[in-house]
């Protein structure tokens, strides 16, 4: 009797800690981080090329690794001629690319289930940020702003993505917030059975956290799932990040991941805890016998 109060109360708190983590992860805005101090570094170093009247630069990635043999050089064929070519194609390519990801302006942003905001740091102090803008998260549907010159196949590509994100987005906001009621409810379930010391109640409880430990998984999996689907889009030079951006989840995540862990432990211990429970004897009193009797 003792190991199952000591099992029931141990899953109630557990429970009233996930709540807890849960609430928090739910009411902050640190679910997925992003930091460009380094790529607007990296872009300010580009940008900022010597161009004083006495000097004159000349890119690397427009120079050839070696010089064509002459044979090819008068020729202008050969099977090596198709693999140089091919290879002076490829470093402005790298350069282009670089002055693209240049020309999109990137910002260090901070996003969670309702608002996202973008941060600018000052020069050389890196520990300031700066809110540059607080947009809220949509969980209804309207089209973005496209370029006019896009085909009309990338254009409804763009827009089945979009309402693929949005759906995402609803189901991790909705299944997160089934979680929080299906916990609570059972914790005052659970609650009222230690009060009563109903088995019946506890189990049930048990149940219902494990029920909501479920419900948690699914809302995560649906944000993870949201996020690398934002990060593969179509096309690439619109919604990918470049490489010297970090990116990664934020404290808020790991809140609702914790609240996930102690929920499904509070579930296992209170399911756990009747089968402790030893149940009641009651003795049974046999008629005396009489004389003449049986």
């Amino acid at each position: 009797m003792a190991a199952m109060k000591i099992l029931t109360g141990t899953g109630l708190f557990l429970a009233f800690c996930a709540l807890g983590l849960l609430a928090m992860a739910i009411c902050t805005d640190y679910w997925y981080e992003t930091d460009a101090r380094r790529h607007r570094e990296r872009c300010k170093n580009y940008a900022n090329k010597r161009n004083d009247p006495g000097y004159i630069y000349i890119s690397n990635h427009n120079l050839p690794l070696q010089m064509p043999p002459r044979g090819l050089a008068r020729k202008g064929g050969g099977p090596d001629a198709g693999a140089l070519a091919r290879a002076k194609r490829h470093f402005p390519a790298a350069a282009s690319s670089m002055e693209s990801h240049c020309n999109r302006q990137f910002n260090s942003t901070v996003s969670g289930l309702w608002r996202k905001y973008v941060f600018d740091c000052e020069d050389h102090i890196y520990s300031v940020l700066i809110i540059l803008r607080c947009t809220p998260v949509k969980y209804h549907y309207s089209s973005s702003i496209l370029p006019r010159n896009l085909p009309i196949n990338i254009t409804k590509t763009i827009r089945q993505d979009e309402w693929h994100a949005l759906h995402l987005r609803r189901m991790t906001a909705g299944f997160v917030g089934m979680a929080v009621s299906i916990i609570l409810f059972g914790w005052i379930i659970g609650v009222l059975g230690c009060c009563q010391q109903h088995d019946l109640m506890q189990y049930v409880a048990g149940l219902l956290f494990l029920m909501g430990g479920t419900c948690c998984i699914i809302s995560l999996c649906t944000c993870v799932a949201g996020i690398n689907f934002e990060l593969s889009r179509y096309p690439r030079n619109m919604y990918g990040l470049p490489e010297d951006i970090s990116h990664g989840y934020g404290w808020s995540m790991f809140c609702a991941w914790g609240g996930l862990g102690l929920t499904l432990l509070a579930g296992f211990l209170c399911t756990l805890a009747p089968s402790l429970s030893t149940p009641a004897r009651t003795a049974t009193h046999k008629p005396r016998q009489e004389n003449g009797t049986v």
